[in-house]
């Protein structure tokens, strides 16, 4: 396992991890990338898992993890589909690509078949979509009724304002209390506590104008036309029933336009499903490594 530091065409440094397969030459190239406020480290319970036959490329987006703040004007899902494209570019220049992207890694691999359908259809052999959405996340309501939802959909339209305009290189919250706010937000029931710590530390250290720009971003993506490139893709679309961010509606909507789409509910299980249901969402992965080369 390498990692190394990988400069964009526009300059941004992004941490980049490549586990090569031991002994052969690697067919099939894993891409895992990470959601909103998150970075590499939340495949952790994942990689490990994959088969050992497969290259494994996981990164830090931009203003995430070890990687460079986004420059202004640069922290939107497109600029993270041409960073995708431009690491499997340098990680993976041949062979097929299995992608899963969990939250807004997701939304960013709707971005690259939009962006980069030539890339897509020639080289993406499987795709898994882990608790994200293709459209619809214009109202947070954190799955709540009513007046609650409204209040909550106006706080986070308010916090992510005030978050681009903050100058400080990490997020102003202690960690006690940002351990209540996630362990309700983004766990389902019964999350351990290893599994928390890990997703608040990953947290803290986003950079926060980047991550309250993203949120304006993830706030108006609408990416289920760019679906029809992978209409014909194997692939499989999981999501937690007690998801507050991306509900199982989302999963459904995204399940709807791939025909070799199959969708998997997890009773109980929030947001964070890489953490929650790593077994199952290895598993998954793994059998669309599986898959033969597809033709498209």
């Amino acid at each position: 396992m390498s990692t190394r530091q990988f400069v964009t065409r526009d300059g941004t440094r992004l941490a980049v991890e490549t586990a090569e397969p031991v002994g052969s030459a690697a067919e099939t190239t894993v891409v895992l990338v990470h959601g909103w406020t998150q970075d590499r480290r939340t495949w952790d319970r994942v990689v490990g898992l994959l088969p050992p036959d497969v290259r494994r490329v996981r990164y830090d987006l931009r203003g995430h993890g070890e990687s460079a703040p986004a420059e202004p004007g640069t922290a939107t899902i497109d600029h993270l589909a041409d960073d995708l494209a431009e690491v499997i570019d340098a990680e993976a220049p041949s062979g097929r690509l299995v992608l899963a992207g969990h939250s807004m890694g997701g939304m960013t691999i709707m971005a690259l078949a939009d962006r980069h359908p030539e890339l897509v259809r020639n080289r993406v052999n499987g795709v898994a979509f882990v608790s994200t959405a293709c459209s619809g996340m214009d109202r947070m309501t954190l799955g709540l009724p009513g007046f609650l939802g409204n209040l909550a959909h106006r706080v986070e339209r308010g916090l992510a304002d005030l978050l681009t305009r903050y100058r400080g290189d990490r997020l102003p919250i202690g960690r006690i209390p940002a351990n209540l706010a996630i362990r309700w937000l983004v766990f389902g029931r019964g999350p351990g506590n290893a599994d928390v710590a890990s997703v608040v530390d990953q947290f803290l250290r986003a950079h926060p104008a980047s991550v309250g720009a993203f949120q304006n971003a993830i706030s108006l993506h609408d990416r289920t036309a760019a679906l029809a490139t992978l209409r014909h893709t194997p692939s499989v679309v999981l999501a937690g029933t007690a998801d507050r961010l991306c509900s199982p509606r989302h999963a459904q909507a995204i399940a709807a336009e791939l025909e070799a789409g199959h969708l998997v509910l997890y009773p109980d299980a929030g947001h964070m499903l890489p953490q929650e249901r790593a077994h199952d969402v290895a598993e998954h992965i793994a059998a669309l490594c599986r898959f033969p080369l597809v033709t498209k």
